[in-house]
């Protein structure tokens, strides 16, 4: 009963302390770059399903965005999350590639362009 109560007494060391703990900048950036990742997320999805061999370039775009900003991990699971809902909310609609998939990635194309300009042009160096 005695080592069943010091086991009790004892803090889970597997639990990061709060102090340790990352937590999201909150940067006027990460919203726009949320966004932006939640497009390549989808053109990713939606190239591969109409067919595009280079469909991974998204993929890879995205990959450099994370090395470019080397964001902290919390700001980084955001951006990772917004990725791969992007891709996810398509893949639970779309089987085909269809007249309607084409014209989201037209609109994603323009869409992803303009916020990577607004991006550039108000955040970058």
């Amino acid at each position: 009963m005695a080592a069943a109560q010091d086991k009790k007494a004892k803090p889970d060391e597997t639990k990061p302390a709060a102090e340790d703990i990352v937590k999201p900048t909150n940067a006027a950036y990460m919203k726009p770059l949320g966004r932006l990742a939640t497009i390549l997320g989808s053109m990713h999805f939606l190239r591969g399903l109409c067919g595009d061999a280079d469909a991974g370039v998204w993929r890879e775009k995205m990959d450099d965005i994370l090395k470019a900003q080397a964001p902290n991990e919390a700001d980084k699971r955001l951006l990772v999350a917004s990725f791969n809902q992007g891709y996810r909310s398509f893949a639970s609609t779309y089987r085909n590639c269809t007249p309607a998939a084409t014209v989201a990635m037209e609109r994603y194309l323009e869409e992803g362009a303009n916020l990577s300009r607004e991006i550039s042009a108000r955040y970058g160096n």
